[in-house]
């Protein structure tokens, strides 16, 4: 093979690679989410589907009898001018039974300010069996100054977390958000 030919080659492969590794890179983030919802990873919780709130309505919970403690935890980024907490710091609840908690937040500045809550369950493990079926952390919330809003988070603690090994000495699940600002058109809010 002609120099020429191995130089255009080997430039060839080069782009190739570079093209793979940029498509990585912007694929990293979503095939990152994708595992940690599958696995419960870092405490990701999990959406409930339609097929687990038809068998959730048909099952009988009062059996399974054990409590957990649910511990909320609230925090708001640097720079994010609302107040945010739970309307309850804790709440004992009945494994595999529909649950609401009440978070509430108020915008403190002037003007109209859009955020979203980012989320995590500890300990780690629990959190593939922690299922959200409502919560305001799947949406962009925007606060007119000074509102005061109350929103919800409609959960349940899956069974299965019974049957878990690496679970059998949870006593108390933290349910954790953290709302940042969303910039818009290069403004907040």
């Amino acid at each position: 093979m002609a120099p020429a030919a191995q130089q255009a080659r080997t430039a060839m492969i080069a782009v190739a690679v570079a093209l793979v590794m940029l498509c990585l890179g912007f694929a990293s983030v979503p095939l990152y989410r994708m595992f940690c919802q599958a696995t419960g990873f870092g405490g990701t919780t999990q959406r409930a589907t339609e097929q687990q709130l038809r068998e959730l309505a048909t099952q009988d919970h009062s059996g399974i009898g054990r409590k957990l403690s649910v511990r909320f935890d609230s925090n708001v980024a640097q720079g994010m001018p609302w107040q945010f907490y739970p309307e309850q710091r804790s709440e004992t609840v009945q494994v595999g039974q529909k649950t609401m908690a009440i978070f509430i937040a108020k915008n403190m500045s002037d003007k109209p300010v859009t955020g979203r809550a980012s989320f995590n369950v500890t300990p780690e493990q629990s959190g593939v069996y922690f299922t959200k079926i409502q919560c305001f952390c799947f949406t962009e919330q925007t606060l007119q100054p000074g509102q005061e809003v109350r929103m919800p988070v409609l959960y349940f603690v899956d069974p299965k977390i019974l049957n878990d090994a690496d679970n059998k000495d949870v006593q108390e699940i933290t349910l954790s958000y953290t709302f940042y600002p969303v910039e818009k058109d290069g403004n907040q809010g």
